[in-house]
């Protein structure tokens, strides 16, 4: 078989396909790896009008509601004061599915929050899963092509599927999620949700934390079996979108409990596994969760396209207090998601109702551009500096500065940790007897028809995590190890 080598666009070699430019080994991205920017870009412009993943959503507006008090942490003004409300909306979705797929589907739920903050919307957009499939986000539009349709058949492909999860080890912690008892939950508001990514929280006093945030869910954990979810498939493809309407019609308003767990930038430096590795846990032993508040959602959009479909989500809208992390992921949504939503919904699509600030916003450089629909700032001078004191910037709300170290190069996050097991077999052996069941027969369904060698290399890989994980995967499978 031939094979071809990998180019850009404009004819140069690509020279790693695997990794991310970044300043050192756990260092942040850098804005020179010119084929990541192509990679992602032309990623993000492949479809139109649906979104290219989490195109199958429901929404909901509410509000966040201070319980404990973490100023010590964070001078974020949403969270100044114990029983400050902020507006909220909410949007759900599954993540593989396109538009027309159906609701109760085994795959990972996407749990984006818009936080209408009076110093800006803070955008949360995090999973039900508090890890992800990858640690690189060049593999992003990879594990589109392995979850969306065959180019051929256009069909989903199983056999695709499991080749790209079982030759990237790091995805075994999200598969054994996925194929587990919680790998369907039945409805949007019986499920947790998860920021996933470390971010960080900066205090009144310029003193930086990492932290991970989680939403509990106050209505319970319920999961749809396979055969449950196939009868309710049959019956109803929009499951999750009528149980949250029609529980937000009557009153009866879905809540959760936001936690934070807190790590200090020591901690981080002396932690045995890279804390900013999306594909890990912080161990709540360790970083025990703290209370925050609840989120509670209390109204429908009136109409679903103009809230719901046109709803964008992007990681690098954040307020003062809160901000960024090391996090290779997240540093790529950084870039992805908002050059996804301008390719999607246009350049102004920050001034959608459902999108735009609740609090008053001048930016002298965001004109013109198709679907402009505000005065454009009129005949407001749009350079700075000038000599009329317009568009000033702010330095009081700079972060303190974040030590870097390490040569620019493609570093290999292999190389770095190269633990994928202790995490999975930790979660396995969580599990009851019975649950570990259910996880060996959801695995063996899903790999229905997928290749011997690609069934045997997942068993090699759940073995790794804990014999029994293997022996019970293999037996599932009539395959003998």
């Amino acid at each position: 078989m031939s094979k071809h080598n990998l180019t850009t666009a404009a004819g140069a070699p690509v020279v790693d396909n695997q990794n991310v430019q970044t300043a050192g080994p756990r260092g942040p991205m850098l804005l020179q790896d010119v084929w990541y920017l192509e990679k992602l870009a032309h990623f993000d412009r492949e479809v139109i009008p649906e979104r290219r993943m989490h195109a199958k959503g429901s929404g909901a507006f509410g509000t966040f509601t201070v319980t404990h008090d973490i100023s010590r942490y964070t001078r974020a003004a949403l969270f100044s004061q114990v029983g400050k409300k902020t507006d909220l909306f909410l949007r759900f979705s599954t993540v593989a599915g396109e538009r027309g797929a159906a609701d109760a589907e085994r795959d990972i739920r996407g749990f984006a929050v818009k936080f209408y903050t009076e110093e800006g919307n803070w955008d949360l957009v995090g999973n039900n899963t508090p890890v992800f499939f990858l640690r690189d986000p060049l593999k992003f539009p990879d594990l589109n092509r392995a979850v969306k349709r065959n180019p051929y058949t256009n069909m989903r492909d199983a056999n695709a599927n499991w080749d790209f999860w079982t030759l990237l080890p790091e995805a075994l912690h999200q598969v054994t999620i996925v194929m587990s008892d919680r790998g369907i939950p039945s409805s949007y508001r019986h499920m947790h949700g998860f920021g996933s990514h470390t971010f960080s929280l900066i205090s009144a006093k310029g003193e930086r934390h990492w932290v991970k945030f989680h939403f509990h869910t106050q209505q319970g954990i319920q999961n749809l079996s396979d055969a449950e979810a196939e009868k309710l498939v049959g019956q109803d493809r929009e499951s999750a979108q009528r149980d949250l309407l029609e529980s937000i019609d009557r009153g009866d308003f879905p809540r959760w409990t936001m936690y934070i767990q807190v790590m200090t930038e020591a901690q981080a430096d002396a932690c045995p596994f890279n804390p900013f590795d999306l594909t890990k846990v912080w161990s709540h032993k360790a970083y025990p969760l703290i209370e925050v508040g609840v989120l509670e959602l209390n109204r429908n959009p009136q109409n679903y396209f103009a809230d719901v479909e046109q709803a964008a989500f992007n990681p690098a809208n954040v307020v003062p207090g809160i901000s960024f992390s090391p996090d290779r992921m997240l540093q790529g949504r950084l870039f992805a998601y908002g050059d996804a939503e301008r390719y999607r919904l246009g350049v102004n699509h920050h001034l959608i109702p459902v999108n735009a600030p609740r609090c008053p916003f001048h930016n002298s450089y965001h004109r013109d551009g198709a679907m402009r629909v505000d005065s454009n700032a009129g005949a407001t001078i749009g350079y700075e500096p000038n000599s009329q004191g317009k568009w000033q910037q702010q330095p009081a709300f700079d972060e303190p500065p974040l030590a870097l170290q390490g040569n620019a190069y493609h570093y290999d996050f292999r190389a770095d940790d190269d633990d994928y097991y202790s995490q999975p077999g930790a979660l396995f052996r969580l599990m009851t007897p019975a649950q570990q069941q259910v996880l060996f027969d959801n695995t063996a369904r899903a790999m229905g028809g997928v290749d011997e060698a690609i069934k045997r290399r997942h068993i090699a890989n759940c073995a790794k995590a804990d014999p029994a994980y293997g022996a019970g995967v293999a037996k599932a499978l009539g395959l003998k190890i």
